[in-house]
């Protein structure tokens, strides 16, 4: 890897302040000062930047329990980000991998690494999101074998030129639901659930493929084990 796309890389300079402080002489790489920036470096190098010890940060992997108010967007809006909920360097280029709306909490994953984003988000993976809804209206009885059926052949939504692919309904109360979905259409759960004539009051995920919230907290990360990330390849 090139020097200045590395400290840009394990650092908060773009490529052009990391070539002036190289050119100031403020960085050394196995205790020799370095000012060509096109230098190559690997793992075996010690690079410091004012005598602070550079670490490349690898890929990561991080299961969030969203709270409501939490939008996921890269982008900065009217509510806080993700994002701002991870305390890791270089937070800034991790990214959700699908996304809540902002007042639905639960599981939401985040990662550098595309092509593992990618594995969880395909529908070909067949990868299933589970959802707790809580309902406006009971569904019992009759409309519930109709529900349930008709989720289960694909619903076609508002909008959309083809039914969405097969869900699994199943009630908990009346009024409380979980729902499996293996796609993500926008605002989809919201969507399915008006097509019968019904409404979303609250929505939360607490599945993603194998991987289930555990003990965390509204607001609370931790990091996948390597066991759960290969779970998705």
């Amino acid at each position: 890897m090139r020097l200045d796309r590395f400290l840009s890389e394990t650092t908060d300079l773009t490529r052009g302040l990391a070539k002036k402080a190289l050119h100031r002489g403020e960085v050394t790489v196995n205790g020799e000062v370095v000012k060509q920036p096109a230098q190559h470096v690997g793992e075996q190098d010690r690079v410091h930047l004012e005598e602070e010890l550079l670490v490349l940060v690898g890929l990561r992997y991080i299961m969030l329990n969203k709270p409501a108010g939490v939008e996921c967007s890269a982008r900065r809006g009217l509510y806080p980000r993700a994002i701002e909920l991870i305390e890791l360097p270089k937070v800034e280029r991790l990214q959700t991998v699908g996304r809540l709306d902002v007042d639905t909490t639960g599981m939401v994953l985040l990662t550098d690494d595309g092509q593992w984003s990618h594995r969880v988000t395909s529908p070909r993976k067949r990868c299933g999101k589970v959802y707790r809804v809580s309902l406006a209206e009971p569904l019992e009885g009759e409309a519930l074998e109709n529900a349930v059926a008709y989720f289960a052949e694909g619903v076609l939504l508002d909008g959309e030129e083809k039914p969405i692919r097969p869900a699994g309904l199943t009630m908990l109360t009346p009024v409380d639901a979980e729902l499996t979905l293996y796609e993500g259409k926008y605002h989809q759960v919201k969507r399915m659930f008006g097509a019968i004539g019904n409404r979303v009051e609250a929505l939360h995920r607490v599945s993603i493929g194998p991987l289930s919230l555990d003990e965390l907290a509204p607001g609370e990360w931790r990091e996948l084990t390597d066991a759960e990330v290969a779970a998705f390849s």
